[in-house]
């Protein structure tokens, strides 16, 4: 991150087993093609049982799913489709669960560290979302936007649960995530080394999301469902943004809100990079 903090002025406008800061204990049972493909090439996670049923390698996605796992040598063993229910809790398993190690958070420090390297970082901060379809909804947006990470608050918010990676379809296995228990407090950090931040937050005191410059180091914060953010995280925002709504509805979930400001960061610094590449020209 090139860019010190003080050379600009801002301007406010189905899991199993604990979820530490560090190394996760315990198992989870995470079952679908996509969300265990992402798993086992992400491979971050041990493998301790991979379930599947006799037919299921007569299907091309699934076939390569379970061809993946022996290349990773893991062993797998075939059962019927009343256990994998009964795994997956009513869970659409596609026919495939793995039984693995919960989910390895990174240290805020670690993050801090390798985002040093990136000349204009992108963070994306949770304020306290509960509900996993919105999680991984971002998760997955987050990374194929290119997030350098994800901070959550270590309680009353969705964890990386089976439900997420499931929601995210496995885009969480690639992300570093960070849960810490004061939010605000790695706001400050990540401000202080030049990373200004952008609140969605609708009403009085916001603006236009189109109308700020989210092309330098950046961390995009989305509020809770139904509450939005909290009072010290809003307070800590460089900048509080809305996105325009010319319909009858007056806002979208979390998921799409974020995932469309998220986007807008790319927009503008794509924009930048081909207006450079026209006047090198």
């Amino acid at each position: 991150m090139t860019n010190p903090r003080n050379k600009r002025s801002g301007k406010k406008g189905g899991k199993r087993g604990g979820r530490g800061s560090g190394h996760g204990s315990g198992t989870d049972v995470l079952y679908g093609r996509q969300p265990i493909r992402e798993m086992l090439l992400s491979g971050r996670r041990r493998v301790e049982t991979f379930y599947t049923v006799a037919q299921i390698q007569q299907r091309g996605d699934q076939e390569e799913v379970l061809k993946l796992a022996a290349r990773k040598g893991v062993r797998i063993q075939q059962t019927d489709v009343a256990t994998l229910d009964a795994l997956a809790e009513g869970g659409n398993h596609q026919g495939v669960i793995a039984i693995v190690s919960s989910f390895r958070y990174v240290s805020y420090k670690k993050m801090l560290s390798d985002a040093e390297q990136v000349q204009n970082p992108l963070f994306l901060f949770l304020d306290h979302l509960e509900d996993p379809q919105n999680v991984g909804s971002l998760l997955r947006t987050a990374e194929a936007a290119g997030v350098c990470g994800v901070v959550l608050p270590a309680h009353r918010a969705a964890g990386i649960t089976a439900a997420v990676v499931r929601a995210s379809a496995g885009a969480s296995e690639h992300l570093a995530i960070a849960q810490v228990p004061n939010l605000v407090r790695c706001m400050r950090l990540l401000k202080e080394r030049g990373v200004w931040f952008a609140g969605l937050e609708a009403g009085e005191g916001s603006q236009e999301l189109t109308t700020i410059d989210l092309r330098g180091p950046m961390g995009i914060v989305v509020g809770s469902e139904g509450k939005g953010m909290r009072r010290l995280t809003r307070e800590n925002c460089d900048y509080l943004v809305r996105l325009p709504m010319l319909g009858k509805v007056t806002s979208l979930n979390a998921g799409v809100a974020g995932a469309i400001a998220l986007y807008e960061v790319i927009r503008q610094r794509r924009e930048k990079e081909n207006a450079n590449t026209c006047v090198s020209g």
